[in-house]
């Protein structure tokens, strides 16, 4: 019975249903912000979206049948089996913190669906990689919020005149967002020769840091659909090998077993030298 059940589970129509009920459930939280929607069908979409929970609390506790506590050795359900009780948790429907959560019932697709879980694992696998990233990162930004605080705070204290605000005002610089009209062309009114110091920061932090982290996940990504297509090679050879293994042996079979008429030949040959 737990294997059918977890074969029907992870069937692939089981899987796009769970994903469909999962976008559809967005819609209708969607739909919930509207004051004028809910004011025409606002007791039908809080009655599909209390089905939607309950269509997910089925399955859940149908994974937890057919799966035990197994069911609790993959990330992936424990992530499910926490979104899903965030709903469960009393005073959901009232409190609006509460009420808010729901939409992470969105983030269910990426359990559901193989290629954005593979995503978030090639994600997950270069955390290690961009601490170091990030720890360079803050080096510079303590740098350079240094320098440019003790360089421009006196002409700019609302840029510069902390070692917060000149770590936000580089952080908007990194960014490139209004960096040159709004920071960098204002700051060289009064110092001409500011760009020496902003232009460098931009190509370290913008281009050459940030690329670094692009390039840890997009290997990590790269690593894990290596590993992928590594496993379903060796599952296709192994499946391979045991066929042949399974043909060699009915084939062994039939090449020890006598031919019916060498059987017939040899019994009247015994019966006929028998004195």
């Amino acid at each position: 019975m737990r294997d059918k059940l977890a074969w029907a589970l992870e069937l692939p129509v089981t899987r796009n249903a769970i994903m469909g009920v999962i976008l559809f459930n967005a819609v209708l939280l969607g739909m919930e912000t509207s004051d004028e929607i809910m004011a025409e069908a606002g007791p039908l979409i809080l009655m599909l979206d209390k089905l939607c929970l309950a269509i997910f609390v089925a399955e859940i506790v149908a994974k937890l049948v057919a799966y035990r506590l197994s069911f609790f050795r993959s990330g992936w359900n424990i992530f499910d089996f926490a979104i899903v009780g965030i709903s469960l948790v009393p005073g959901a429907q009232t409190l609006g913190v509460l009420r808010a959560l729901r939409i992470l019932r969105l983030l269910r697709v990426i359990s559901v669906a193989p290629r954005l879980r593979r995503v978030v694992e090639g994600f997950i696998t270069a955390l290690p990689g961009m601490g170091s990233v990030f720890l360079l990162m803050g080096m510079i930004f303590y740098i350079g919020a240094v320098m440019a605080t003790k360089l421009f705070g006196d002409a700019f204290p609302d840029w510069f005149g902390t070692l917060g605000l000149s770590a936000y005002s580089l952080f908007q610089v990194m960014t490139l967002e209004s960096w040159s009209m709004g920071i960098v062309r204002p700051v060289m009114e009064v110092y001409p020769y500011a760009w020496a110091f902003f232009v460098p920061f931009i190509m370290v932090t913008t281009f050459a840091v940030v690329n670094l982290l692009v390039g840890l996940i997009v290997n990590s990504m790269q690593d894990a659909h290596h590993e992928e297509d590594t496993l379903k090679t060796d599952a296709y050879r192994d499946e391979v090998l045991s066929r042949l293994a399974a043909i060699e042996a009915r084939l062994s079979g039939s090449e020890a077993a006598p031919e019916p008429g060498l059987q017939d030949e040899s019994a009247r040959k015994i019966a006929y030298d028998r004195p």
